[in-house]
């Protein structure tokens, strides 16, 4: 093999981006320099250097102390923490890395949150001595809101426990009860020593009851490349590239999807069209390009594009709007200030908005929600968030790039936060009447004459709310209209609030992002409470993917008065029933926030009744919901 046949065949590798973190001690430093030494990846005159001052630093006796490879501020090796981000790149015959040692001190939370905001994988460290403590739950709860899909637990020190397999199955336990409530799917145990070798390169001789892989073999081979959005294109304009009067190019990174030469495309917030002329690289012009490559695009049409615009597919474009719903990380030493003005750096833009509400902060050691008034240092919390013109965005665990941005002191010019948007939002109208620019003090609720009990009686009758939910096509309109008749047979007063009818009028101004579904519901729950009032029985249909919607559309019309009935149908069934070819198009990205395809369904945890719709018929669903209604001594 040739010089050049080398380097191009390192260059095609993957690139794996991994962060580590953990508490105070737990070795993170040690366990990467301990890597990089055992795989051969340190210099002689390096490792020359690292055993002078180890020999000076005195803390690893006559051994290598590895930490030093990475903790290479003066205060770092005065107090022997990590401080501040290392970054280190190594190669691998199999694979490119490159590494993010983060702090593991609770000060230092928003330099770990950094170091790990672009990582594929994480790496938590814990101490066999101590177990799970309270920093390995905070920086694990960090990783999972950071979107990092794979998690190693290390478990360090085993020289020190005499190698115990009984100690090594109780943290592993332990963690996997709290990893249980976050949203990590893929979680990989391994018990090593980074001071003595063991697993970290080569499999432990002094663990034979481990029969998993060595840490690196673990990092060589798994399986990351899947986790990146290649469906939804987002191209942001960072750079309008016109070297002379022939040439006019959009340069920037691909932050999702793939670009394609003759692609039709639509440029945002200006709504044009045109198709992709060319994808210009510094290794000339390409077919397509893919995330993370930088590429420079030339277009067949003349177009006024500028910087902070963003390419998409026409039919699958990003939320636009003022407002939205985000978790924040505060990373400033001043707390941070609701109702005053800041800077958002979003893509390639920097919009001045503010933080209009909190609704909680989380404590990070137990995942509790808590009310509060302002996030201090480190402290992360859910925010809405309004700017000054729309922002152009996906959900952060669907999209990092549109899905993230950070806050800037607009008299300091500090980065202040760090945010992930959260894709859906109740109505500010529920949460801050302020928000939404409401007076309070001038509305008045006002009280008929005629009550409720007057109403019952008249109609002989008792008002609920059957609120139906499944995926689309899982038979609710069809079990509505059905049970409606069946109930007005019977002599009582029923209607059907169908979520397809009131996109033709209440809701006729909303789309299908999560923001207008929430709305959707919102207004849709208003509507039931109001018939329930006039002491009517509601069946309402929808879709309503999300399980915050029905929870807060059952506090809306009242506890007593709620009955949700979860229609359970396979994906495979509903999309067998589908005449009108709508999954079919969902999955060619036709149709946007399409449930169950290209957005979330959440099932209901404890529906008041769920009914197999593709085991019974409709008219069993019919009798087994009035089964339930008179068990309620609702008829």
């Amino acid at each position: 093999m040739t010089i050049y046949e080398f380097l191009k065949q390192n260059e095609q590798k993957d690139l794996l981006r991994f962060s580590t973190a953990g508490s105070v001690d737990d070795g993170k430093s040690t366990l990467i320099g301990r890597l990089l030494h055992d795989s051969k990846l340190i210099y002689e005159d390096h490792l020359a250097a690292l055993k002078s001052d180890s020999i000076k630093r005195g803390t690893a006796g006559d051994s290598y102390d590895f930490a030093l490879l990475l903790d290479g501020l003066k205060a770092e090796r005065e107090q022997n923490i990590t401080i501040d981000v290392a970054y280190r790149y190594f190669s691998t015959p199999k694979r490119k890395f490159i590494i993010a040692d983060t702090p593991g001190h609770e000060h230092y939370t928003r330099n770990m949150a950094t170091g790990a905001s672009t990582a594929d994988l994480a790496v938590i460290l814990i101490d066999a001595r101590k177990g799970v403590i309270t920093q390995s739950k905070r920086h694990s709860f960090i990783m999972s809101l950071l979107g990092i899909r794979h998690l190693v637990v290390a478990i360090n020190k085993m020289d020190l426990v005499n190698y115990s397999e009984d100690v090594y199955e109780k943290i592993k336990k332990d963690f996997s009860e709290f990893a249980a409530k976050l949203d990590i799917h893929d979680i990989t145990f391994i018990p090593l020593s980074a001071l003595k070798g063991d697993n970290v390169v080569t499999p432990g001789e002094n663990m034979p009851w481990y029969r998993g892989r060595p840490f690196l073999d673990y990092l060589e081979t798994v399986h990351f490349i899947g986790d990146r959005n290649l469906i939804d294109l987002r191209f942001p304009v960072q750079y309008v590239l016109r070297p002379h009067q022939d040439f006019r190019g959009y340069s920037g990174t691909v932050a999702s999807g793939i670009l394609r030469r003759g692609d039709e495309i639509m440029i945002l917030p200006s709504g044009r069209k045109s198709r992709i002329k060319s994808i210009v690289t510094y290794d000339g012009e390409q077919d397509e390009a893919f995330p993370p490559m930088a590429v420079t695009v030339t277009l067949e049409d003349e177009i006024d594009v500028s910087r902070g615009d963003m390419f998409v597919h026409p039919h699958n474009i990003p939320d636009i709007s003022h407002t939205f719903e985000a978790m924040l990380i505060w990373m400033s030493e001043e707390p941070m200030r609701p109702d005053t003005p800041y800077l958002f750096k979003h893509t390639m833009n920097t919009i001045q908005g503010e933080i209009k509400n909190l609704r909680y902060k989380v404590d990070v050691n137990t995942l509790h929600r808590e009310e509060t008034k302002q996030l201090s240092l480190n402290e992360i919390g859910r925010t809405v968030i309004t700017l000054n013109r729309p922002l152009l965005y996906d959900d952060y665990n669907r999209n990092r790039a549109t899905g993230s941005f950070i806050i800037i002191d607009r008299l300091s010019n500090i980065t202040v936060g760090a945010g992930m948007i959260i894709h859906r939002r109740s109505n500010e109208l529920i949460v801050d009447k302020k928000v939404s620019g409401i007076k309070s003090d001038y509305i008045h609720h006002h009280n008929s004459t005629v009550t409720l009990e007057d109403r019952m009686k008249r109609l002989k009758q008792r008002p609920v709310t059957i609120w139906l939910t499944g995926l689309p096509k899982s038979g609710k309109s069809t079990i509505a209209y059905a049970l409606e008749k069946r109930l007005f047979d019977m002599g009582y007063t029923a209607h059907v609030l169908d979520g397809e009818n009131l996109r033709y009028g209440i809701s006729s101004d909303l789309g299908f992002s999560g923001n207008d579904r929430s709305e959707n519901i919102r207004r849709a729950a208003e509507v039931a409470k109001l018939c329930n009032n006039l002491g009517m029985i509601t069946i309402a249909a929808f879709v309503s993917p999300y399980e915050e919607d029905r929870t807060n559309a059952r506090s809306t019309i009242g506890e007593d008065r709620f009955l949700d009935v979860y229609l359970y149908a396979p994906l495979d069934e509903c999309i067998k029933r589908d005449t009108e070819g709508l999954y079919a198009k969902a999955e060619k990205g036709e149709i946007l926030n399409f449930s169950g395809v290209s957005a979330p369904y959440e099932p209901p945890t404890n529906p008041s009744l769920m009914l197999p719709t593709h085991q019974i018929s409709a008219e069993e669903c019919v009798e087994k919901i009035i089964g339930t209604l008179k068990a309620k001594k609702v008829l």
